[in-house]
């Protein structure tokens, strides 16, 4: 046996040390919609993977959240969206929408109410996701548009491009669907 199958072992014996999440997704009414998994492709890099059901046909936002906590009844006292519990957008540095740690691709979901997405990611490992007050995943209600508003869409004060709200969550409207993160 040469160095390289030792290589691959001892790479092998290290991801299977390195946690992963998952979290059972629930609605507002605490029906089970879906199940994000989030495991190490390599030392830099995590794969997250969702599967929904019953969830309304069209794109969604679809974000890691700064806590693992997801209670309908907490509701933003701003837009009445549930899910307040789990706060904003998961974010180890200080940018905006789309930059913040959490931000993820759309997830697209059919017409039949399911959907199945895969993305990998260096913007967090596996057990940044476990801090303090741990983390959760949302599904929005409607699609998130990357905070890409053209120059040519003028706000009320006159400025041109992304308002503070895009900034901050991308537009993609109330909060659907959570699950907290469990390390498994």
């Amino acid at each position: 046996m040469g160095t390289a199958g030792i290589a691959v072992t001892g790479t092998a014996e290290r991801m299977q040390e390195q946690p992963a999440a998952e979290a059972l997704i629930k609605s507002t009414e605490g029906e089970n919609v879906g199940r994000l998994r989030v495991e190490a492709l390599n030392s830099t890099t995590s794969k997250v993977t969702v599967s929904v059901s019953n969830i309304p046909a069209g794109y969604h936002g679809f974000h890691i959240h700064t806590k693992g906590v997801c209670d309908p009844r907490s509701t933003d006292p701003s837009t009445g969206s549930p899910f307040f519990s789990a706060g904003g957008h998961f974010d180890l540095g200080s940018g905006s929408h789309p930059d913040h740690t959490g931000d993820l691709p759309a997830l697209l979901v059919s017409a039949d109410g399911t959907g199945v997405a895969s993305a990998a990611t260096d913007r967090f490992r596996v057990k940044q996701l476990f801090d303090r007050d741990g983390s959760a995943v949302i599904i929005h209600a409607g699609p998130d548009n990357q905070a890409h508003i053209p120059d040519r869409y003028r706000q009320a004060d006159g400025k041109t491009g992304p308002d503070a709200d895009t900034l901050k969550t991308g537009d993609s409207g109330g909060r659907i669907a959570c699950g907290v993160l469990q390390q498994r």
